[in-house]
Formats: C-alpha cells, structure tokens, sequence
C-alpha cells in the first residue's frame, strides 16, 4: 500500500461511551474526524508500551488521556532520581519504585476508565511473542539496539504494527513500522552501528522536553492508526532538530532484499539480540580478557601508588562536561574520541602502565582495544567506571 494512502481503523468500535466518558472526551467528539465512532475505537483499543522512561511517559499519559482502554507497560527498572529531568510520569516519592507500577498509578490519576496491564518484566526473546499477541499496537520507547531489533522482528513475524521513535541530546526521530504495508526497522537500519560508536542517553544525555516532543508525536500517530484517519509515517522518518526547531520528513522504501520482510527473508525466527547488535566491538571483548579491574582494586592501587609502591597512571576516556559531575581522583582526563584518532597515544608515559576509566566501562574497554594494538600490553580498565567507583567507595559524589 502507498504510504500517501491512508489505511483502515485498525480497531473496530466499542459498542458505547458512557456519559462521564462522553463528557471527559467532549473535545475529541466534537472534532469530525475523530467523533464518537473514532473515540469509540480508542476505548477498543489495546496499546502496549515498551518502557516508561522518557519517550514512555509522556506517550503513556497522552494515550491515558486520549481514552485508548487497554495499556500495557512493559518495564523492569525502577525510578531513579536522575530520570526525573525527562521521565514526567513519576514524582519524588517513585524514587525507588518499580517504573512499570509508578506508571500505573499515574494513569489512574489522570484517566480511570483505562485498564492498565502492568508487564513488570524485562522484554526478551522468552516472552515478546506471548506479550505483543495480547496488543493491537506496539509503542516503542526503548533506548537500546538490542531491543529495538527484538521489537521489530517480533512485530513482523506477529503481524504487528508499530510506533517507533529515538532520542539523543537535541535529536529526535519517529517513524510507523508495518511490514504489511511498508517498510520495518530493518529497512531502515539493516545493520546495528559498531558497538561503541552511538553513545546511549546515558552516556550522552537528552534533553528533557525533547522527551515529549518525539512522544507526543508516537501519540498522534497511535491515534491515527487506531481509529484509521489521517496519513500515518509509514514509509517516512521524522527528523526534528531542537535547537534548530526544525522538523523534517525523508522516505524510507521497502527493502525487498530486508533480512525479515523482505523477498527471500534469512531471519524467520527470533535471534541473539545481544550478539547482534554488541555491547562493545569483538576487539574490546578481547582486549577487557584479563585486564579488567575493580573499583576496590582501584582505590588498592592508588593507596600503593600513594605510598611510592606502584606507579601507573589513571586516564578518565569520559567528555569534560561529565568529568564536572564526579570523577576518581588522581585522574587526568583524555576523552576517548582523541585515543581514536590516536594523538592521545603520545600523552600517556612510556615507563608507566595505564588505567583507564569512563562511566561504566564501556567505552574505557574501547580504549583499551586501542592501546593495546599500540603496544601497551599491560594496560588494564576499571569495569564498572566511576558509576561503581561512586557506589562503592565514595557515595559521596554524585551519580549520573
């Protein structure tokens, strides 16, 4: 199907609203389009969430709003402080708590007439398949290749549409996934980037209303595919640029030769997910064998380093902006971009071995890969970076 075509409701009508609910959606019945049937099919409808971070909290709480029955969440983590800069459905008092339960309970407040289907669980090969059967729609709002490939290739062998959308610091990208009448994931990113080289929000940061601008757009195109008005971003890629308050659309083809939709498809079953995509490149794996240390071996070696018994020198690999949240002290920093480019190599002492650190250890092992192949054999990494170092030995200082 064209994507300039605009495609049936995917949910049939609930038989009525009741008069509460026709007074709480007075706004959306009034609007032609959508009107009572259109308000109807979103009370029919089952939409599952993947996740209750920053692309699932707003989009949870506006589907909440917008009167969609049934919402799943699907998240295993718990409310951390630092997410509160982004993650508009849970408070101070969430700190601590399971997100998928936080979540829940600000659903209640903002609309009572929606079943909430609380999935306290991690999402993986095990129970995707079980999980989405149950849904008309999946929302995507996970932060990680690994996943977004699993939801991908499950919503494809299910037959499933989906709502995808990606954050990053200023960035942020959406699009309509179906493989029965466009293109998937995979059509668009074939392959996942090199392990290391597309830094998490964790390591790069987001800015926190960028959070609600992608959401509130996987919002809106829920809606249309749900109740079948509009033309949906199936077979387009929104790109928005924040500091430039610019928004852009692209075309994205059908890949007839897409590993999963395609012609003659090589994936017809769930894979390794984690293997696929890599936390860190086969050569970082390599190079951590052996020469991974811990924080209490750290702080064991630079007490000896203190007392003139061992000489080594720490390298910090993070940017400048992290290094003025917290750092291990005794360190001097060199970000791990000027290692890759290799004028880092001639600042660290040929008579000394190395240590390097970053957040948690997954780009310090990066860097070890690099010194290694220069010839620092003895050259070792913190696992676990300053995040553990923090945790661990100096509570202290403040964590990101």
């Amino acid at each position: 199907m064209s994507p300039d075509v605009s495609l049936p409701p995917l949910v049939e009508p609930y038989p009525e609203l009741t008069v509460d609910e026709v007074r709480r959606y007075s706004r959306h019945l009034i609007i032609p389009d959508v009107g009572m049937t259109g308000q109807k099919r979103l009370k029919n409808s089952k939409v599952l969430v993947i996740g209750a971070g920053g692309l699932g909290s707003p989009a949870l709480l506006y589907l909440a709003a917008a009167g969609v029955g049934t919402l799943g969440i699907i998240d295993f983590d718990e409310v951390d402080e630092s997410n509160l800069q982004r993650q508009i459905i849970h408070g101070q008092s969430d700190i601590g708590k399971s997100k998928a339960q936080s979540a829940k309970e600000s659903i209640a407040e903002a609309n009572p007439f929606v079943d909430v289907v609380v999935h306290d669980e991690r999402l993986d090969n095990d129970n995707v398949m079980q999980i989405f059967a149950d849904y008309d729609l999946i929302v995507d709002g996970t932060d990680n290749f690994a996943t977004r490939y699993l939801v991908n290739d499950a919503a494809v062998l299910l037959g499933k549409p989906y709502v995808w959308g990606s954050i990053y610091r200023f960035d942020g990208q959406a699009s309509v996934f179906w493989a029965e009448h466009g293109p998937c994931y995979r059509c668009l990113y074939p392959e996942p980037p090199p392990p290391g080289m597309v830094p998490s929000c964790a390591e790069g940061g987001v800015l926190g209303v960028l959070c609600a601008s992608i959401g509130a757009v996987q919002v809106n195109e829920a809606i249309k595919l749900l109740t079948g008005i509009g033309e949906p971003l199936l077979g387009k890629l929104l790109v928005y640029d924040a500091l430039e308050l610019e928004y852009r659309k692209l075309s994205v083809r059908k890949d007839p030769n897409c590993a999963i939709c395609g012609e003659n498809p090589t994936v017809t079953e769930l894979i390794d997910y984690e293997t696929f995509c890599g936390a860190v490149s086969d050569e970082a794996a390599e190079a951590a064998v052996d020469s991974t240390i811990s924080v209490r071996q750290l702080e064991s070696w630079l007490d000896e380093r203190d007392r003139g018994e061992r000489d080594f020198v720490l390298v910090d690999v993070r940017e400048p902006n992290e290094r003025e949240i917290n750092e291990i002290p005794g360190s001097l920093l060199i970000p791990k971009g000027e290692f890759l480019s290799g004028e880092a190599l001639a600042q660290l002492p040929s008579d000394k071995s190395a240590v390097f650190y970053c957040k948690s250890g997954t780009r310090s092992a990066e860097v070890l890969a690099v010194v290694k192949g220069a010839g620092y054999a003895d050259a070792v990494h913190v696992g676990g970076g300053v995040s553990a170092w923090v945790s661990q030995i100096d509570p202290k200082q403040p964590s990101y």
